[in-house]
């Protein structure tokens, strides 16, 4: 399956048309503030963002999705699953991530993906547990993890930029999809 269907979006693999909207998402150091360095990202950044997920729907048969607005067909964000190298402490799992435009926030459309990327994760890939790694201070994301059911289960550091983070998760025997 590469689309899910919920009552507002639509998540579905990568077109050639989201490469130019996901660049301007990346380019808002807002969007971007809580996302690895913290810088915005350019438009070849973004290519290689989106053909690093295209590979991993290759290889691992899940990937981050391209959200769209079912009633207008924009192009919201991203959001889905990926194989994390690192922390260490959670390396070779499978998380969920998220990045939407600022123009989307505050609408429950990152719970709505979300969501659905867990089931999927979940129920239609069977996996037996999905993380999620949140840098520390990022109060709307521990948000949208807690309306997922995810718990906080350890801290630790970014071995690379040296922020804070939170590590959540949520075992398939504990989830209500």
């Amino acid at each position: 399956m590469s689309e899910i269907r919920t009552p507002r979006l639509v998540l579905r693999r990568w077109l050639d048309d989201d490469l130019v909207p996901l660049s301007e998402i990346h380019a808002d150091a807002e969007v971007m503030r809580w996302i690895g360095d913290g810088e915005p990202r350019s438009l070849e950044q973004t290519a290689e963002d989106i053909e690093a997920w295209e590979e991993e729907w290759d290889e691992e048969g899940f990937g981050l999705f391209a959200v769209e607005l079912l009633a207008s067909g924009e192009l919201a964000g991203a959001v889905g699953l990926y194989v994390l190298d690192s922390p260490p402490k959670v390396a070779g799992q499978v998380a969920i991530s998220w990045r939407l435009g600022r123009m989307f926030w505050g609408q429950g459309y990152a719970s709505e993906a979300a969501q659905a990327a867990l089931e999927f994760a979940l129920q239609d890939r069977g996996l037996d547990r999905v993380v999620a790694v949140s840098r520390a201070g990022d109060t709307a994301s521990a948000n949208v993890l807690d309306k997922l059911g995810m718990h906080e289960e350890t801290a630790t550091q970014d071995p690379v930029h040296g922020h804070d983070l939170r590590i959540y998760g949520i075992d398939l025997t504990e989830f209500e999809g």
